[in-house]
């Protein structure tokens, strides 16, 4: 079997750009072209019209970790007990929920703006799970949900059923009011293709160092070409080591995900002929699932530490633990009836906050999506223009004085306490998966 996003071969590829030889100079580098690079890209056309633009993207742009995550657009987090409404830690789930509302009105003025079409559904998800006992604590996080703006509905049994089709989720939290849906490679290849012609993009153009020049200006060395800059902006999330930034205090996390066929007409009807919908998990390594507009079935049941992509053998091993995943909720699918396997990267840190800092006199730099990226990547990506522009903003403050992502032990430390933690997740989530 072949590694293939399916979301990317739903929404096609954008024309090809050239890849990267000799030198060039820019005003500004962005070093990725995903959502957060490519929002970056955009917000600082507005801000500099006069200004040369240049974005670098290791592979092609836009189909990158960016256009490989679940579509998620994430205003309300689950809130975890010190987080509910009259404990200590409901000050800053307050803050945060402001910044993921902000995030996700920014994207859709961007849908807005560029006429993206990306299914963008307004109309919420779900914090489900099938063991009950995963879902505690249900008044005071519907009283937090609320008190934070959004629309927060517990469902159980036979009402939840005839909302996802499945009889596998016993109980469940509706949360609206900011959290929305979308098919993510759509979003950033619209992002993609409205880049004002100030904008100069290479694609498959690896940056393998940042070094210091004279008056001020940072160089960018790929292996077939330079780019000079006043100003570098890197936007690399999961990969940020590779631009020479090794204390961001974040770590890759792989994921793995399949999409099955369109559901039968026959089948749709069986299971109810449901509303589209997205269920997350109360628990870091429950499966996430969705029912697409086109009447498939996506899920996402496998997370790990690492940075290196899964093999094909290896991805065919995690497709098996979809199939189970699948089974558990629509019996009649199987493994013939997946069409695409895929794996992809986030950006995670201890704190669960992002690292927005600038790194030193010129560079900029953001990492720690922590599975947000959708909408915070799109925030980050105007933030990051405007710090870098000596602009300020209650938000930008907002953001920067959360940015925390939390100590990290140095390697193998890391490497041996991330396993045994993931383990232990894992075990949790068991029935959940």
């Amino acid at each position: 079997m072949t590694n293939e996003c399916g979301w990317i071969a739903q929404a096609g590829s954008s024309p090809a750009r050239r890849s990267l030889k000799g030198a060039e100079k820019a005003d500004w580098l962005i070093i990725g072209a995903g959502i957060t690079g490519l929002s970056a890209a955009h917000s600082l056309a507005q801000m500099h019209p006069q200004a040369r633009i240049v974005i670098v993207d290791r592979q092609r742009a836009a189909q990158g970790a960016s256009a490989r995550n679940s579509g998620f657009v994430v205003g309300h987090e689950h809130p975890v007990k010190d987080e509910l409404i009259g404990n200590a830690g409901f000050a800053g789930y307050d803050v945060d929920t402001a910044i993921s509302r902000a995030a996700c009105d920014e994207v859709r003025q961007r849908l807005a703006r560029h006429g993206i079409d990306c299914d963008f559904r307004d109309s919420g998800y779900f914090f489900a799970v099938s063991d009950t006992g995963k879902l505690t604590d249900v008044a005071a996080k519907l009283a937090t949900l609320r008190a934070v703006g959004a629309c927060a509905q517990f469902l159980q049994g036979e009402e939840l059923h005839k909302k996802l089709g499945t009889r596998h989720y016993q109980a469940a939290i509706w949360c609206g009011q900011g959290n929305a849906l979308l098919q993510p490679a759509k979003y950033v290849k619209g992002l993609l293709d409205a880049l004002p012609d100030s904008v100069t993009l290479f694609e498959n153009t690896d940056i393998t160092a940042l070094e210091r020049v004279g008056k001020g200006r940072v160089r960018a060395n790929g292996s077939a070409g330079s780019i000079e800059a006043k100003q570098v902006l890197v936007c690399l999330n999961a990969f940020i080591p590779r631009s020479g930034i090794a204390d961001s205090a974040t770590f890759p996390m792989e994921l793995s995900a399949s999409l099955t066929r369109p559901l039968t007409d026959e089948e749709f009807q069986a299971i109810g002929a449901v509303e589209p919908w997205g269920v997350l998990s109360t628990r870091p390594l429950g499966a996430t699932v969705r029912l697409t507009p086109d009447r498939r079935v996506m899920i996402r049941n496998t997370a790990e530490y690492r940075s290196r992509d899964l093999t094909d053998s290896q991805l065919l091993q995690r497709r098996k633990h979809h199939v189970l995943g699948l089974q558990r909720r629509f019996p009649f699918l199987g493994e013939p009836d997946i069409e695409y396997s895929w794996t992809g990267h986030l950006s995670a840190s201890r704190s669960g906050q992002p690292f927005f800092a600038k790194v030193e006199e010129g560079v900029f730099a953001v990492a720690g999506c922590n599975g947000s990226g959708v909408a915070r990547g799109t925030l980050w990506g105007r933030l990051l223009a405007e710090l870098a522009s000596g602009s300020s903003s209650p938000m930008l403050e907002s953001v920067m004085q959360r940015a925390q992502p939390g100590w990290l032990p140095p390697r193998p430390l890391l490497d041996i306490g991330a396993l045994l933690r993931m383990r232990v997740e894992a075990v949790r989530a068991r029935s959940e998966i």
